[in-house]
């Protein structure tokens, strides 16, 4: 690693998007395709390090990225902040404005300046010779972060006629072979528990709801805790199941139920943080969000309703300094801090690892969808582990991970051999159910 006594330059800015192969997993909103897509950010600086940084796929994203190139190369690393601060406030409003139009997922210009904060963080991690950790909010408080084994109801590939990968063994673990295998019962759901554990070492358990009928996941989730009395167990149903509904699903669940994420939405005029502080009162279990808390204007109203005890701080979506932040309030109201995942290659685990590391006050275990491409194609050269259920974050500088060029040009000619960048879940679960289209008060299968 190159190290310069002279603060350096950004010389080279480069944006590739890439894809991964992922499994035919259930939400509320469809189903996952077999292939995910991502935005890779790659600097160099004068000095010779390189920063990486990784977002979620997409046009949006990669063309927001694209279009701070200008404003990025020849700049001091030294002017980290100012730089993440003037191209964050670009399309700050159309942001806002899309997140209230209704659709399952998102294509957020935020998503892009997290990516850019993570690159340069790498470059200045590099440069002073310190963890990104180190270089967020109170510095780094913890060496290693627990995440837990998000499990998901899986569909079956084989019904449809897309190229889901085949039961991978590679690696010889019994994890591999399950993932691409179809779990729609608690049974199955306990099996999925019983192969990650015994890959990843896991101490928690999420299972993605929204799929099935409240009752018949209430009943997964529950085998699971008996499956694994020592866990902490929660599920998300991401708003799927009615205020009353959920009263009557989650009601003396305080022995299964850690906390429940989601449990309940927006319905009958009164806003989601509304109907979530509703749901707190009458059933006492802590209520963890990624809907309702997502941005700072949300996150002042649910802090005056009461309304979550566990923000979920993406930092693909808060930024690295923005989720520590989040973190940092959470200490001063009381509430505990977590994190939020989508389908991602192992920069973004790195991102999440060192953010975790940096979180101040008490934390619960972080989601990361990794355990679901871990085995697959890795962008870097040694990517983080997950062992006994933690991410060391070792004092490397930056990131603490070299990116494999060579892989990260494979997974872009994976990409470009796709006929759109742009997740769309309701398209595939149509191979399952005819005419099949989202409905947020709906789980999938429900029909």
């Amino acid at each position: 690693m190159a190290i310069s006594t002279h603060t350096p330059a950004i010389v080279e800015y480069q944006v590739i998007p890439v894809a991964g192969r992922d499994s035919m997993l259930l939400n509320i909103g469809g189903a996952h395709a077999p292939f995910f897509t991502r935005n890779i950010l790659v600097l160099k600086d004068s000095s010779g390090n390189l920063g990486v940084g990784e977002a979620p796929g997409g046009e949006t994203i990669l063309h927001s990225l694209e279009k701070a190139k200008p404003f990025i190369e020849g700049q001091s690393i030294g002017k980290l902040r100012s730089i993440v601060a003037s191209v964050s406030k670009q399309g700050q409003m159309a942001d806002f404005e899309d997140f209230g139009k209704g659709a399952w997922t998102f294509e957020l210009r935020v998503n892009a300046v997290a990516a850019l904060e993570a690159a340069l963080l790498d470059l200045m991690g590099k440069h002073l010779g310190v963890p990104v950790a180190e270089l967020l909010g109170e510095g780094k408080q913890r060496n290693r972060v627990d995440v837990l084994g998000y499990l998901f109801f899986i569909g079956d590939g084989n019904a449809t006629p897309l190229d889901f990968r085949q039961c991978r063994t590679s690696k010889g673990h019994e994890w591999y072979r399950m993932r691409d295998k179809k779990a729609l019962t608690s049974s199955s759901i306990v099996e999925l528990a019983q192969a990650a554990q015994d890959r990843y070492g896991f101490r928690d358990f999420k299972l993605k709801g929204g799929v099935l009928a409240g009752e018949d996941e209430i009943e997964a989730v529950t085998s699971l805790s008996k499956a694994f009395p020592n866990a902490r167990t929660t599920i998300d149903p991401n708003g799927a199941w009615y205020l009353e509904e959920a009263i009557q699903l989650c009601r003396g669940m305080k022995d299964v139920l850690a906390y429940v994420e989601d449990p309940c939405g927006a319905e009958q005029g009164f806003s989601g943080r509304e109907i979530l502080s509703e749901f707190r009162q009458a059933t006492g279990i802590p209520i963890a969000t990624n809907m309702v808390a997502t941005n700072w204007r949300e996150m002042a109203h649910a802090l005056m309703l009461r309304s979550i005890d566990i923000p979920l701080a993406d930092p693909h979506f808060w930024t690295l300094s923005g989720a520590v932040r989040v973190s940092q309030l959470c200490a001063n109201h009381g509430m505990v801090w977590g994190a939020h995942s989508n389908n991602h290659f192992d920069i973004s685990l790195a991102m999440f690892a060192h953010v975790g590391a940096a979180a101040v006050g008490e934390i619960t275990a972080l989601d990361t969808h990794w355990i679901w491409q871990e085995g697959d194609v890795q962008l870097t050269k040694k990517p983080l582990e997950i062992i006994n259920g933690s991410i060391e974050v070792v004092d490397e500088p930056g990131l603490g991970v070299e990116i494999d060029m060579e892989a990260v040009m494979q997974a872009n000619k994976l990409y470009r051999s796709l006929s759109s960048g742009a997740r769309d879940d309701s398209k595939t679960m149509q191979y399952l159910i005819n005419n099949w289209s989202f409905d947020a008060k709906k789980p999938a299968l429900v029909r």
